[in-house]
C-alpha cells in the first residue's frame, strides 16, 4: 500500500478562480447571465438577485433570501 501525501505547490484551489489566487472573472450561476426577459421588471429582479449573491458571497440563496431581494425593490402584498 502506497501512501502520498498532498504536494502544496501542485494543490489549486478553485475556489480562488486561479491558481495566482485572482478571482474569477464572473460568477457562475447567475439568473441574469442564463437568459434576457421581454420584461424589464424581471431583468430587474435577476440583476439584484445577482448583486445580492455577489455581495453576500453566495451561489445559492434561500426562499426568504429571495423574498427580501424582492422587498429590497419595493414589491409589497
Amino acid at each position: 500500500m502506497q501512501v502520498t501525501t498532498p504536494n502544496e505547490e501542485t494543490f489549486v484551489d478553485r475556489r480562488t478562480g486561479s491558481p495566482s489566487g485572482q478571482p474569477p472573472p464572473h460568477e457562475r450561476r447567475q439568473f441574469s447571465d442564463a437568459r434576457r426577459s421581454d420584461r424589464p421588471e424581471v431583468d430587474e429582479l435577476a440583476k439584484a438577485i445577482d448583486e445580492y449573491k455577489l455581495r453576500n458571497r453566495r451561489r445559492f440563496i434561500t426562499f426568504e433570501e429571495i423574498y427580501d431581494v424582492i422587498v429590497s425593490l419595493g414589491y409589497h402584498k
